[in-house]
């Protein structure tokens, strides 16, 4: 593993930002969309779920196809792809035809993620949940711009402008590919993963399982949350838009925090440690997220999300721990399949909202948390040679 390089890092998470900007802008313009080709909800409910299958579940294909051999060209490709297929929204005159941009967007954003976390995690050091969480804020960060980037074109300019999204995936493209040598992994890691074959074991793929697990129900929890809050603080307790808007972004915001604090500590302590603190910490939160009001609650919201999504990059790095020599598979799966499935969860909330009230699927949510915990509790890391647990690293002297 080479040393810490924070302007590689900062780099191939300036492209992560741009392509989940992409991601995150979708939702907040599909109401234009819809009325720009008079769609019915259902055809514009089946516009999120394929942006969800191209962007999400399908990412360990290219996370596959980048184990095979190194694939730089993914990342100014899947930047491009993300941005043109988004931008080029308003001049659809078919329905038949956004489907098939939203796809092409959506593959773009599927095939940056492995490549991006597979070749960020060459340039972390020994100290790799770290550097991750400076990829990953990207991320963090392209999700919230993307909507309120979105809406400020079309809210002052129109929807036909919204091709102006174009420009951050056209500076990036340009901005990866005159830098391409300096964000490549180095020649020596190349070799070292060409010559390296072994196996996993058994444990291993259960505890691949486990971990999945737990990140499945870490997104089902937070898209749940960011789904239902506003329904619950809204139309069960008549409270303001504008209070459960601003509880949706307390949310990210402290997740975007907690991605950054997260991760060193989690270096410090352990991966698994830190990991079940996270979901031990949620299961005994959410309960006041029900119950605090006022000041208090933004200040809970804030610290839940700080709790629930530290873990993002060190579910990522112990992935790839698991599977050093698919990097590109394990980001993928960790990344995009877990999320992707996890948000299908959300759907079976609302089957739960519609029979037996919002509340009900509120209540559901903080049950997630706890069974997070439970999972972690049956996680096992596979034992390395020196005889601890792979990603375990011990805590510093002192």
């Amino acid at each position: 593993m080479g040393k810490f390089n924070f302007k590689v890092l900062l780099l191939l998470s300036c492209g992560h930002m741009v392509v989940d900007i992409y991601q995150g802008a979708l939702p907040a313009v599909l109401p234009f969309l819809k009325d720009h080709l008079d769609l019915s909800y259902t055809m514009a409910g089946v516009i999120l779920i394929v942006s969800n299958i191209t962007s999400s579940v399908i990412q360990p294909i290219f996370g596959m196809l980048s184990d095979r051999k190194e694939k730089a060209f993914l990342l100014p490709l899947g930047v491009f792809l993300a941005g043109a297929g988004f931008s080029l929204l308003p001049f659809t005159p078919s329905y038949g035809l956004v489907l098939m941009l939203v796809a092409i967007s959506g593959f773009g954003i599927a095939s940056y993620h492995p490549e991006g976390f597979k070749t960020a995690r060459f340039f972390t050091g020994p100290k790799v949940a770290t550097g991750m969480s400076v990829f990953s804020v990207g991320g963090n960060t392209g999700m919230a711009l993307g909507p309120i980037l979105a809406l400020s074109i079309v809210n002052f300019f129109g929807f036909q402008s919204l091709w102006w999204m174009a420009g951050p995936a056209a500076l990036f493209t340009a901005a990866i590919i005159l830098l391409r040598r300096k964000a490549a992994i180095p020649k020596p890691e190349r070799a070292a993963m060409a010559r390296s074959s072994s196996r996993a074991s058994r444990k291993t793929y259960a505890a691949l399982f486990v971990i999945l697990s737990v990140i499945v129900m870490r997104t089902w929890t937070q898209m749940g949350l960011m789904t239902y809050i506003p329904f619950y603080y809204i139309d069960y307790l008549h409270g303001s838009p504008v209070l459960a808007g601003k509880l949706v972004s307390a949310l990210l915001i402290g997740g975007a925090f907690g991605t950054l604090v997260g991760s060193p500590l989690a270096d410090k302590w352990g991966h698994r440690f830190w990991l079940r603190c996270s979901m031990l910490c949620c299961a005994l939160l959410f309960p006041l997220i029900l119950w605090a009001q006022g000041a208090l609650l933004f200040l809970v919201v804030v610290v839940f999300g700080i709790s629930l999504i530290s873990t993002f990059s060190v579910t990522v790095v112990m992935g790839q721990n698991l599977f050093p020599n698919n990097l590109g598979v394990a980001s993928g799966l960790m990344v995009g399949f877990a999320i992707g499935a996890g948000g299908i969860g959300v759907t079976l909330l609302g089957v739960l909202a519609d029979h037996f009230g919002v509340p009900a699927a509120m209540k559901c949510i903080g049950v997630l948390p706890v069974i997070g915990f439970l999972l972690t509790l049956a996680l096992r890391y596979p034992v390395a040679e020196s005889g601890k647990e792979a990603g375990e690293l011990q805590p510093h002297a002192g």
